[in-house]
């Protein structure tokens, strides 16, 4: 089975259409037409419906799919094991973060990571920590430091590294920054922005609120930290950020008995071979980590 052909297909399926597969193979559109003609004559099946624009994978085309992940996974693990054998740290490292964490916490660990492997060229993809999580489970990254899902995956291997204490924060100007003994009923009765519903933390407040039977007025959401913090600081809105992120612009909401936390962390897929670069990072990471505990002891 053609290599080249099975990454044009998996281009496909992920984009949904046959140009977006050209531009991420940087492929023109009639070789990425070709490459398909062609596993679909080797396999004997067609594997798109194409109906009008849309792009569709047929029964073949799904049933393919995870065989076609797994014979490249199979093939880069090869390549890393006798890569390894070497025991020199180079090549590509493929790593996902989050834009919080690779803003607020990696850049002093890439800083010295890179002084210290500069044969390592370092491919970094700032994603929403549950993309990454899912650019793990299907091999397209090797390592990943997000926010640790409450409930990891049977073949995923998170580690915690921080452990990030979250605060209730509005506008210093705001009512709620300016009432004492607030309650989380209180809170609730203003506009909150909150992380998108998809996000781990977003679970984790809302399950809070749930818990106590609270139903938040969400007037915004988005993804990204630093967005929401300047919503915050405008006075559109309260909501909960990282302790780490307080500053003049937000005030914190003091509600007493509650103390929300995340985890901040890697993962790496339980079945994958590492390479040498991956190793050598991880290694920096549970460094900080001992670090961490050390000071919190």
């Amino acid at each position: 089975m053609d290599l080249a052909n099975l990454n044009a297909f998996i281009a496909i399926a992920e984009t949904g259409s046959f140009s977006a597969a050209g531009e991420r193979l940087h492929l023109t559109q009639p070789a990425i037409s070709k490459r398909i003609a062609g596993l679909e004559q080797q396999l004997n099946v067609r594997l798109f419906d194409r109906l009008g624009r849309e792009i569709n994978l047929t029964e073949a085309g799904r049933a393919l799919l995870p065989r076609a992940y797994q014979i490249l996974n199979v093939l880069d693990d090869t390549r890393r094991a006798l890569t390894n054998l070497t025991g020199e740290v180079t090549g590509r490292l493929s790593l996902a973060t989050s834009h919080h964490i690779g803003l607020h916490r990696l850049p002093p660990l890439l800083r010295t990571f890179t002084r210290t492997y500069p044969n390592v060229a370092l491919d970094i993809e700032f994603l929403d920590s549950e993309v990454a999580y899912d650019e793990i489970l299907h091999g397209r990254a090797e390592l990943a430091v997000i926010t640790l899902a409450p409930q990891p995956h049977s073949s995923v291997k998170a580690v915690a590294v921080w452990d990030d204490l979250l605060e209730f924060v509005a506008a210093p100007e705001h009512p709620l920054a300016n009432i004492e003994n607030v309650s989380l009923a209180d809170v609730a009765g203003y506009p909150a922005v909150f992380p998108g519903g998809n996000t781990f933390t977003h679970h984790i407040v809302s399950g809070l609120c749930e818990a106590q039977g609270i139903k938040p007025n969400i007037a915004m959401s988005t993804n990204y930290m630093e967005t929401i913090k300047m919503m915050v600081s405008i006075g559109l809105a309260w909501s909960v950020l990282p302790r780490t992120m307080l500053d003049e612009q937000v005030a914190r909401i003091p509600l007493p008995g509650i103390q929300l936390r995340r985890e901040l962390g890697y993962i790496v897929h339980t079945e994958r071979t590492l390479s040498n670069a991956a190793k050598a990072f991880m290694a920096l990471l549970d460094a900080q980590a001992h670090v961490l505990s050390g000071e919190a002891h």
